[in-house]
């Protein structure tokens, strides 16, 4: 009896707090809590390309231009202005940038050209930035509020690649006086500024009073890191969080029946996928990496996994990219019988051991447990690895792993961003976790990115990506969906289909 009592005080108890704590976020109209599946690798632009540190960027820094999630054109930014001009061979590399007075740091500096000029020299030498400013050959500062770039070649993509999170504007003396420690002190001109990190936790950010495009209305921003989607939909419902931004498809009927909340529903730029370390045995022989593709029937894992969300990957870059090969790629076909004949002919008729690994994502968690009892049943035996995110990238980086679950969000909406983590200049830390090596491939993609009549550019990517299926380096699983969920009175959100959202921008309904 006594344990009975003991075990409804505490059970009367957690409501209470619920309660109360739903109580206070109703009343709080001035700070947003948002729940996040992973925490950020870095809070340094140029020493990561995931999108949990992205969207932290994007509300932390500004970029020369932004896109507009519709159409996925450039739009002006802190450059207001800017110019293609030929260079003394009659070339178009030349790029003239005017930038926007009184755009303020958030220590008070105007963000000056030099600042331009320190960010860009800053992601040329960096691994992680090589997608985006490899074209970059020099910047020179002209004036304060000018700046001219010269480009290797002509670069059709530039403009999109100025918006891309890797090329976020830093100021050169904060990073000069904090020796480069952005982890606990970024220093950006953007909308809200940071305030503190609880490791793995919880970042705090608020209103920057001076930015150059207004104050936000909303006060205070905290992002909160919660790997459980289970525990996610609690909190959202019993008013401990404002938004989720990674709703789970099995959720959504949930959250739909609920009049306090609504959910935003977006076509997204990402594919999921399941990937080979092409450069370690036995998946470097494309036998055993088409036979894996023969074992699993995708069509019921996406459906067990995905119910009603997005659309099956079709090819390694998602169809809603311009010059995507998506619908034009034959698939591997399940084909047990197949498979077996495959490991068989490489040598592995007895099966083999493997690991495939993840991060904390229940998805993809639950996309390797489906996956492994179908490869069971070619005699793969399969153990499955979930590491925090961090560690996980740096770990397939560094071509540790056997096979891996991601995702890959061209950003920028751009075939070149879509196509570069196959360009053996990206292996490791530039987003090649398939440590693909091919110069035919490298030649494609090279020739693409100088091209700049639109038709010849689309052939040469579409050659490019049949070439990079017919090596299998992944299997593609899904087209992403944008999923937040928010409560019923939040207003002003725009989801980005690059799922790097614009979180200064909401407030409160009375």
């Amino acid at each position: 009896m006594k344990k009975y009592l003991l075990h409804m005080v505490a059970l009367l108890t957690a409501i209470l707090i619920l309660s109360c704590t739903a109580k206070t976020r109703e009343e709080n109209k001035e700070t947003l809590i948002v729940a996040a599946l992973a925490a950020p690798a870095t809070l340094d632009p140029v020493k990561t390309s995931d999108t949990a540190s992205a969207v932290l960027m994007k509300q932390i820094y500004d970029t020369l231009v932004t896109l507009d999630f519709t159409t996925m054109e450039p739009v002006p930014s802190v450059a207001e202005r800017y110019q293609f001009e030929n260079d003394d061979r009659g070339q178009p590399r030349l790029l003239r940038l005017f930038l926007k007075r009184g755009v303020l740091f958030h220590n008070g500096d105007e963000l000056k050209a030099s600042d331009v000029k320190f960010t860009f020299d800053r992601a040329v030498e960096s691994p992680f930035a090589i997608s985006v400013a490899a074209q970059i050959e020099a910047t020179e500062v002209i004036n304060d509020y000018e700046v001219l770039v010269t480009l290797r070649a002509p670069f059709a993509p530039i403009l999109r690649n100025l918006a891309h999170p890797a090329l976020s504007l830093v100021s050169e003396r904060a990073i000069s006086e904090l020796e480069d420690d952005l982890v606990r002190h970024p220093i950006g001109s953007g909308p809200l500024k940071f305030v503190s990190y609880a490791t793995g936790e919880r970042v705090e950010l608020t209103r920057w009073d001076s930015y150059w495009g207004g104050a936000p209305r909303i006060k205070d921003v905290i992002i909160r890191y919660i790997p459980d989607t289970m525990t996610q939909v609690l909190e959202l419902e019993t008013g401990g969080v404002d938004m989720l931004t990674n709703v789970s498809p099995h959720d959504i009927s949930r959250i739909e029946g609920n009049p306090g909340l609504q959910i935003f529903r977006r076509t997204s730029l990402q594919l999921n996928y399941i990937g080979f370390n092409m450069q370690k045995a036995p998946f470097s022989d494309i036998r055993v990496r088409r036979a894996i593709a023969h074992a699993i029937d995708m069509d019921a894992l996406v459906g067990n996994v995905w119910p009603g969300v997005g659309a099956p990957g079709r090819g390694v870059v998602n169809s809603v990219v311009w010059a995507s090969a998506a619908g034009e790629l034959p698939r591997l076909e399940f084909d047990p019988a197949r498979a077996r004949q495959l490991l068989a002919e490489a040598g592995l008729s007895n099966g083999f051991s493997m690991t495939i690994a993840t991060n904390q994502d229940p998805e993809r968690i639950a996309s390797i447990e489906v996956a492994r009892n179908m490869l069971a049943q070619v005699g793969i035996t399969v153990d499955i690895s979930i590491m925090e995110w961090a560690a996980y990238l740096d770990w397939t980086n560094r071509g540790e792993h056997d096979m891996f679950v991601l995702g890959w969000t061209p950003v920028t909406g751009d075939p070149d961003i879509g196509t570069l983590i196959f360009h053996s200049s990206s292996l490791g830390a530039g987003g090649n976790r398939f440590f693909l090596n091919s110069p035919e491939v490298d030649r494609l993609l090279d020739l693409a990115r100088m091209e700049t009549n639109p038709e010849a550019r689309r052939s040469l990517y579409l050659d490019a990506q049949k070439l990079i299926h017919g090596q299998v380096p992944l299997l593609p699983t899904l087209e992403g969906e944008v999923l937040v969920a928010a409560r019923a009175n939040l207003r002003g959100f725009n989801p980005a289909p690059t799922f790097i959202h614009p979180f200064w921008t909401v407030y409160f309904e009375d």
